[in-house]
């Protein structure tokens, strides 16, 4: 079988819907998509498709919807919508097919490949999820689509790692987040492929391209105001945004930037200029370029990437072209926006004379080169933690969804139904029963 020789094209989107469940996309996605129509410049003179399409979500339904497991209709719904409207906008309608998809609570993912190209060559698929809220819980964490591409560089192929995740809000809360994401490559492990010698766990790093996006939650920290300054901090951020050049300037306060470089946190990613879009977070709901005074604006939706060919001695750089890292401004029905990505990956490793003689299950993918520094550890109680987390979660989501039920959409007139209703039965119960005098003949 011939080998897939040229640089595959992948496409990423990730969107915070605020809790919007189905009212969380607009019918028509091109102005999410559109960046495929955009990159032909780029590539040549004919529009191209992308190879594969991963589509992440947060806040995805209700919190007790998510909770309680109650996804599977809206995650159906948007399989159909997205694939529907891919292959709608596709420069030649290209079709796709579904590799995979996984939900944990309000966190989701959808991955798709191109069946003219690579869908076909798509095996060992893997899902996994891991919660990092209280007690594990999903409220946040991170799902994983994992699946290997046979035949491409050498007989095994290539491993490819897409990563959705959702962390700790809040701008003080930087160390919380820092913990998160080592929670989640100690806990998000999967299976050993088929291919693979070592029978362990492996961690998200195990892989030949690792994609890692999501709403992050990462703040821009601006600096304490110097004496006489009486402008509110978040003011003074939102007055840096109207250009590239003071976006720039702003990206220097932003704090995943800042705990990269120090290399507390995605250790071996890579991403592009982020700078170049306004932040995506926090907006006026129904407003297209109004943010919200509650929250300093910050960069929260991002996308970042590797691949077996970086080199950690050159941190900045990957093989990985990023032709294009946009926002969305016109959805308007969450405090996020949107975020794509368009990704040029570099071709395969071409295969040595004594790989070329293996079968597919004799060779080794080749995986990511980290810092000599970092080693990533599974942990050994991850099931434990991810199931103790899932309990809570459906034992919560029910009583939740109860108490919304018989509230009519209001878990507040719910839990005052439900005394109400408690205080009848025991006001019934203990009422003595009065039994009428026989009558006498």
């Amino acid at each position: 079988m011939a080998q897939i020789e040229e640089r595959l094209l992948v496409q990423i989107g990730t969107y915070n819907t605020n809790l919007q469940a189905g009212a969380g996309l607009p019918q028509d996605l091109v102005d999410w998509l559109s960046p495929t129509l955009h990159v032909s410049s780029f590539l040549s003179k004919n529009p191209r498709a992308p190879d594969i399409v991963a589509i992440g979500f947060q806040e995805l339904l209700p919190l007790h919807l998510g909770l309680a497991g109650l996804s599977d209709a809206v995650v159906k719904e948007r399989d159909v919508h997205i694939r529907t409207q891919i292959e709608a906008h596709a420069p030649n309608h290209e079709s796709y097919s579904l590799v995979a998809n996984v939900v944990n609570v309000g966190v989701a993912l959808l991955v798709y490949a191109r069946d003219d190209t690579i869908a076909r060559r798509v095996c060992d698929v893997q899902t996994q999820w891991t919660g990092c809220g209280p007690a594990y819980m999903g409220n946040k964490g991170a799902v994983g689509v994992r699946f290997r591409v046979r035949d491409r560089g050498s007989k095994a192929g290539e491993i490819f790692t897409f990563v959705c995740a959702h962390l700790t809000a809040h701008e003080p809360y930087l160390a919380y987040r820092i913990a998160d994401y080592n929670h989640i490559v100690r806990t998000l492990l999967f299976p050993p492929m088929s291919s693979s010698a070592d029978q362990r766990a492996a961690t998200i790093y195990s892989t030949s391209h690792l994609f890692f996006f999501g709403d992050l939650n990462f703040r821009v920290s601006m600096p304490p105001r110097s004496p006489g300054n009486e402008r509110p901090l978040h003011e003074e951020a939102v007055s840096m945004l109207s250009d590239e050049k003071s976006r720039e300037a702003l990206k220097e306060f932003d704090q995943l930037r800042r705990a990269w470089r120090d290399g507390q946190v995605l250790m071996g990613l890579k991403e592009g200029p982020f700078w170049t879009f306004k932040c995506t977070y926090k907006y006026k709901l129904g407003e297209i370029d109004k943010y919200n005074t509650k929250r300093s604006p910050s960069w929260t939706d991002r996308i970042l990437y590797a691949t077996y060919t970086d080199s950690p001695s050159s941190p900045e750089h990957s093989n990985i072209s990023n032709i294009s890292y946009t926002s969305v401004p016109s959805y308007t029905a969450s405090d996020h926006k949107p975020v794509v990505s368009m990704l040029l990956l570099p071709p395969p490793m071409p295969a040595t004379s004594d790989e070329s003689e293996f079968s597919e299950t004799d060779g080794r993918p080749p995986t990511l080169t980290l810092p000599s520094a970092y080693i990533p550890a599974p942990d050994p109680l991850a099931t434990l933690k991810r199931y103790i987390g899932r309990m809570l979660d459906r034992i919560i989501g029910y009583i939740w969804a109860f108490l919304t039920l018989i509230g009519a959409g209001s878990t507040v007139v719910g839990v005052f139904n439900f005394f109400c209703g408690y205080a009848a039965w025991q006001w019934w119960w203990k009422t003595p029963t009065v039994v009428a005098p026989a009558a006498v003949a």
